[in-house]
Order: C-alpha cells, then structure tokens, then sequence
C-alpha cells in the first residue's frame, strides 16, 4: 500500500507539470531556525549572517577536481571551525555537547514562491550557518556522492494476463500493454497518470485507475480493450480509491473506495491535525461496484466496517474481505475474514486470526480461502504462513508449518495448488504446493533468487503476477545494483521484456547476503562494500537497523527510500542491514523471536553482526555508526542506551519511550501482539525496553529526523529523545519535516533527509582519534 500512496501524490505532481510530489507544486524548503525563545529567524536575518538569498555561489570556486575528497582531508575536523560562535554568543557547532545551539533543534517548513532562493538553499544555509562542523571540501564531498547515484524510471506495476499471453505494466504513471512472446510495447494513450492495472476474465479488458490533480484525493476508474481501443472513463471517484478487480463473469468492476477522504489512506501518510470533537468522522473504506451494463457506481459494504483486502468469489456474487470496524489506519491489525454478499453487502465471518491477515484468496471451486496469517507490523509488510480456511467457516489449517521461510503473497493457479512467493533467508522464493501443504522440512522446496522479485520498483516483499494456470508469472526484477525491469516467463525462468532502465549503471559497491551466529542463532543479512574496496584499508562501518520489526533487508534498488545508504557506499563506508530475530526469512518461530522482547534478542543479534563483519573485513571499530528509521529509529536509540561502541547514530521517527508513545500514536493495536499486553495493563514489559529508562548511559552523538504530521510514530518522542540527551549534555540535533508523515513523499524532503544523514556521520566520523 505504501507504494501506492506514493504515486499517488507523485502524480498529482506530475499532472501539474512538476518535478515535485504533491504539496511542493508552490513549496520551498527552508530551515527555519527556532532560537532559546521559541522564535524563528527570517529570511532577512539569514542574509545578515552572511547567506546567498538570490541563490548565487558565494563560495570560491574548487580548483578541478571533481573526485571525491577522502573523509579526513580537506574539512577542519575539531579545529577552528569548532569554536565558532553565532551572533548572539552561542556556539554554531561542535561546542560543549549540551549546549543549545542555534542549530540544534529547526523546522524545515514550506515558503512560497521564492524564485531562485529555492536554489540550494538547505546546503546554502547549512554551509553559511556552519550547521556542520565539518568543512565546505566535506560538505561538497557528501553532497557530491548523493549527486552521483544515477536515476531511474520507476516500474509501478506489472500484470499478466489471465491467459497468459500479455502483460500489461505502468512505468511512472504510463501505461503499456505487451505479448509475453515478444514484439513491440503498445502505449494505451491516457491524460492521466495510470495506477493499478486489472485484467478481464477472458483478457480482452483491462482496467485502472487515473488519478486528477489537486490538494484532496480524486481518480476516475477507466477501461480498455488490451489493443487500446474503445478507451472509455466509466466512473468518478472523488476520495481514496484503489484495487480496481473485474468480476470473473465480466459484468462488473469492484473497487476499495473511501469517498470524501480528505487525504490518501493509510497510516504512512500525513496525518489531518486534531481539530474539534476528536473520532466524531470515521473514514470508512468499502466495496463499491461499478455495474458495465447500466453503468452504474453502487457501494455495497456495510458503512461502518473498514475492508482491507478482498477477492472475487467464483461465482461473481461477492467477495471475502479481512475487514474491521472502526479506525481503518488502526485496526489492521484485529482484522478478521468475512464472506460479503455482493447484493446486500451482509457481511458473515469466516475466520478470526490469532495473529494478522494478508493476501485473501478464493479456491476455484469456491469452497476455500487460503491467506498468509503472521506476526505483521505493518499493512503491506506481509509475511507468515499459508493457512487454508473452508469458505463455510471453521478451523484453518497451516500447510507451512516449520518451513524456514516467510510467504508474502500467493495465488491459486490450480483447483488444488497454490503459487506461493517468499522471502527466504533474505532472497526471494517462489514454491508450487498443493493444499496438503509443504512438506514438514527446513528446507525451501523451491527456487531461489538474490534479487527481489516483486510486482512493482517499491515493493518490500516478494510477489508476483501469475496466469490463471500458473504456468507464466510477470515480476519487477530488481536487486542491489540490478535497476528494475519487467520480466516474464515461468516462475524462476523470467526473460527481461522491458528495458527502460537499461543505461543505467551503479556506481556504489558491491552488496553481499551474510551470516553470522549469535549463539546458536543464525542471522542473516545484506553487507554493502564500500565503493573501491581495498582490504589493505580500513573502513566506517554503518548499521542500518530496518524497520517493522516484522520486515526484512533485500536486495533491492533503494531510490528514494528513507535507509537508502548507497551514497554511503559511496563514501567509502561498509554498510550492514542485519535481519535479526523478529525478521522475515527463517519462518515464523524466527519472526515472533522478538514478542515480549524487543531489544533484546534483537539487539544482540545485530551487536553479534558488527562482532562478525569486523572480523571478517578491515572495519575501523572506532568508526561505527547506526541509523534507522520507524522501529530502525528506535533500535538507534535503544542501541545508543546499551552501548558507547558506536561513535554517532541517527535516529528517524524513532521511538523512546514506549510509555508515552502508546497514548500518542495513531495505531496502538500493533503493540498487543508484540507486547502480550497493552500498557495500562502491563508497563513492566514495556518498561524494560523502553530508552528513556537508560537515558543516563547514552554518550553517542545523535541526529534525529522525523514529519511534524507522523501518525505512527508521532513528533514528540522525536522531540522528548531530543530535550533528554540535551538535558544529558549529549550531541544531537533535530530536524522536522513541515507536513510530512511517517514516510516522506516530497522528494526534497527525503534528499535531505540523506544528506543530513551522511553529513552527520562524516562529521563524526571525522572526529575519532
């Protein structure tokens, strides 16, 4: 989901005529630095210390070489620089830890209509300000490393035919039908960015969704014959749509529509301030069916249950769904399945999970339902086990029970066989299996890949698209430094079709699948080299804790998101993204390893990777960083509370005090299953884990980074783990995002968020004796 809400804003830009997502069309980023008194300083008194406002370089010239610096050269690394004071007398940078500096706590908000100020101007003002210690040469050379790493054109979504012969895909919004056997790509020519494609039963029709321009969500739901003809807008949909499916007769189209939804769904976007009497509108998201005889849009769900996922029934009279009432971003995780008849929208249940549900799938025969149930953290994040549930209700049946392995997606290719893909010990899987189950083993029965086989550039789990008899699948295939294409073929023997990516080259290191042991634990994870490696050198280490916790580190091209560390690669640094216990890839057992213990296993598993790649590779154990974002955040702080062995740390949207946070976010159902109880009825287990508990041991110079509008993990534990190692005379800074949520949809927004990041561990970094 997460993908899809992304090129959703993206694209209201791109209909706008932009270079920028959504809510950036008219928006500059500019620090606006908060002083003692809570005020903020202007544009002019930013040209009074000495900043470029029209935009023009004001620096001297580089004298030619455009190579990289190394880390140490060229910066003035706890020299003069360290002792500069900003106007009214405090320190700018690199002074006492806990003095309250000018740049120490600032907002990156939107101005409008700068012209040319809007030109560099957050290196501008970090570089005038001294907002780093480290010099201009290392600034330009953080700068120059992130400038580097090539661009691609992201593949948003692949499908395949139901026969089997075509395959239709959207790349940034266009999109294209092509023959599996070959020839050339027909463009179905549309005004509007194109997002989720969904094919007829018999594989003439093809369906999706364009979304309009403008501040609120809105998308017309579209039809096509595979050749492009008979192009034809069937409904307006003014709210959050998505999941566009046709019925198997072919009458109907089914879509999740939330009308009137004032913002994009899900619990990743920019929350809608508090305003009035709080809970008094619930956005519901329901089952609404577009009718092709009468052309009518008809919404068929009960009003007050959210529905998640559904699937068709064999017999185009209804779906299943996994469906909850209430809060729709919160009770994903209590979602239970239904049976929803496609006439009165009566709802019956079918199935309530011990843990969370993903991926509902009806049997051809209409007398099953299989799914993937595990502990999940997040809607989109899917991994678990295969369950088969009788569509009249009952006891459901693992038939992966022990596999060392955690299924993300599937599909019924069979009356009796199911097409399973999943993460295996952090590559990709794909297994056929019948509905006796895999077999009891702890060996994968099937094929495996270091790539990431997905349907879409930002998917984070494996998936794939398959023909109604399974003999075909199409995937986005990308990995570390692979950029992604569409391929097709039988599973496990795919032929790149697409080559829209084809110039592109890596220019960072290469990334390698480890393991390592923490006692009788194996751990698994993916090490990135530094770019040039020379084992003759020492190297940075920097971790890169993922978060979840129930996900995992792939090999994947990482454009764009928020643990992109490539330009660290770059840099010439190692970088670690362990998948310690409570990740997926060695089963369920290994996913849940982290219940009622979280920083603890999983922490040791991580310190016990550092342990490992430092004695495997020339790592400089005084040049260790970690930084994470979600629960990654909070594993930075966590880490920093039970260790000095790191010399700096980031922390994005992190959580550091499970206390507080469970009374301030916005989807507190999550931490049930993690925590066994919640936590007004069980501090203690929250307590044990919780980083302001240990504040009093943290030393490690800490950056932290989080949206003003995050709902998962809301500002105030960003601005708390903040005022506490300030309190504690610790390093830190704080910066927050104006208008941002838990992931960050404004491209400017996530380069900075990396620039911010990698200039701070080069300044540290720069620091070590």
């Amino acid at each position: 989901m997460a993908a899809r809400q992304k090129q959703h804003a993206e694209r209201d830009a791109e209909q706008r005529g932009e270079d920028e997502p959504a809510g950036a069309e008219q928006v500059d980023l500019l620090p606006v630095l908060q002083d003692d008194d809570g005020g903020y300083r202007d544009r002019d008194q930013y040209a009074e210390w000495g900043g470029d406002v029209d935009g023009k370089e004001e620096s001297e010239e580089r004298d030619g070489d455009e190579s990289l610096p190394e880390a140490e050269g060229g910066s003035d690394q706890g020299g003069e620089e360290d002792d500069e004071k900003d106007q009214d007398g405090g320190e700018v940078d690199g002074g006492s830890p806990g003095t309250r500096s000018l740049a120490s706590v600032y907002t990156l908000a939107p101005l409008m209509n700068l012209g040319e100020f809007r030109s560099g101007f957050v290196l501008e003002l970090s570089l005038g300000l001294g907002i780093l210690s480290t010099g201009v040469v290392a600034q330009d050379r953080v700068a120059a490393a992130v400038e580097s790493l090539p661009a691609i054109k992201k593949i948003d979504q692949v499908a395949i035919s139901p026969d089997g012969t075509k395959v239709a895909y959207i790349v940034e919004g266009e999109l294209s039908v092509a023959g599996v056997s070959g020839g050339v790509a027909r463009r179905i020519e549309h005004k509007l960015a194109a997002r989720e494609v969904t094919w007829s039963a018999d594989s003439r029709e093809i369906a999706w969704l364009g979304d309009l321009p403008g501040d609120v969500p809105a998308s017309q739901l579209w039809r096509a014959a595979a050749d492009g003809g008979d192009l034809e807008k069937l409904a307006d949909l003014k709210g959050y749509a998505e999941s566009p499916r046709y019925s198997p007769d072919g009458k109907k189209i089914a879509v999740l529509y939330i009308e009137g939804m004032p913002r994009v769904a899900g619990p990743l976007q920019p929350m809608t301030p508090l305003a009035g009497v709080v809970g008094e509108k619930i956005y519901e998201q329901r089952i609404a069916v577009f009718d092709l005889a009468p052309k009518k849009l008809t919404q068929v769900s009960p009003a007050d249950v959210y529905v998640y996922e559904y699937d068709w029934t064999p017999d185009s009279k209804g779906w299943v769904g996994t469906a909850a009432h209430g809060s729709g971003d919160n009770n994903w995780w209590i979602a239970r399945l239904y049976a929803i008849d496609g006439g009165t929208g009566e709802m019956r249940e079918i199935y309530k999970p011990k843990w969370q549900i993903a991926e509902p799938r009806v049997s051809p025969d209409g007398k099953s339902v299989a799914l993937i149930e595990g502990l999940m953290s997040d809607a989109g994040l899917t991994g678990g086990d295969v369950m088969i549930v009788p569509m009249a209700g009952g006891t459901a049946r693992n038939l992966t029970a022990g596999m060392k392995a955690s299924p993300s997606s599937l599909a019924w290719t069979g009356t009796d066989r199911i097409s399973v893909m999943a993460n295996v010990d952090g590559n990709s899987g794909y297994v056929l299996m019948t509905v006796a189950g895999h077999p009891e083993s702890s060996n994968w029965k099937g094929w495996t890949g270091e790539e990431l086989i997905a349907t879409s550039t930002e998917a984070r789990v494996p998936a794939a698209s398959f023909s109604r008899d399974g003999a075909v699948s199409a995937v986005v295939q990308q990995a570390a430094s692979t950029p992604p294409e569409v391929w097709v073929g039988p599973a496990g023997q795919w032929k790149q079709i697409t080559h829209v990516n084809e110039t592109v080259r890596a220019n960072w290191g290469e990334s390698r699948n480890v393991h390592w042991m923490n006692g009788e634990t194996r751990v698994e994870g993916w090490l990135m080299m530094p770019k040039d490696y020379d084992p003759a050198k020492k190297y940075p280490l920097v971790v890169v804790a993922h978060g979840g916790p129930s996900w995992a580190c792939v090999s994947r091209w990482q454009e764009g998101q928020m643990d992109d560390m490539r330009a660290g690669s770059v840099l010439g640094w190692f970088v670690l993204c362990p998948n310690p216990r409570g990740s997926y890839g060695q089963g369920e057992a290994f996913t849940q390893g982290n219940v009622r213990d979280l920083g603890g296993g999983d922490y040791r598993d991580i310190m016990a990777g550092v342990d490992a790649m430092m004695a495997q590779f020339p790592i400089d154990g005084k040049r260790l960083a970690i930084a994470g974002h979600s629960y990654g955040g909070y594993m930075a702080m966590w880490a920093e509370t039970q260790t000095t062995r790191f010399a700096v740390a980031q922390a994005g949207a992190g959580i550091s005090d499970w206390l507080s946070y469970y009374g301030l976010n916005d989807i507190d159902e999550w931490m049930i299953p993690f925590f066994g109880a919640s936590v007004y009825d069980d501090p203690a287990v929250y307590r044990k884990s919780d980083p302001i508990q240990f504040l009093k041991n943290v030393k490690t110079p800490t950056l932290i980074l989080v949206g003003d509008r995050d709902g998962e993990v809301p500002m105030p534990q960003s601005v708390e783990w903040y005022h506490a190692l300030e309190t504690m005379k610790v390093p830190t800074q704080l910066v927050v995002y104006a208008s941002e949520g838990h992931h960050f949809y404004r491209d400017a927004d996530r380069r900075d968020y990396m620039l911010r990041t990698l200039r701070w561990f080069e300044e540290w970094f720069g620091k070590v004796n």
